[in-house]
């Protein structure tokens, strides 16, 4: 990565990467905050073209934008189906006590 390259852009081509991506997304549902795992969504969903995720998740393009945007509320459905457009999915561990 060159020194001028900005920070958006080292983000969506790391998050190409599916381990990459995992591993960001795993961290940001640690955080127990919504709005970061917004941000996270967004990222992996830019990183693989927003109208191309659309397009795999069979969702809309606006209705995309619209879950991902900052005051976006995706359902459940929503996130599994953006998830396994990029080529991920979501699972449950138990919790280390």
């Amino acid at each position: 990565m060159t020194r001028d390259a900005s920070f958006d852009d080292y983000m969506v081509q790391s998050m190409k990467d599916p381990a990459q991506a995992a591993a960001y997304i795993e961290a940001v549902i640690e955080l127990d905050d919504p709005a970061a795992l917004l941000v996270a969504l967004r990222h992996v969903a830019k990183a693989h073209g927003m109208a191309e995720v659309a397009r795999r998740a069979s969702v809309g393009d606006k209705t995309l934008f619209k879950a991902l945007s900052a005051n976006g509320n995706p359902t459940l459905s929503t996130v599994h189906k953006v998830l396994a457009a990029v080529g991920l999915r979501l699972s449950v561990t138990p919790a280390l006590a």
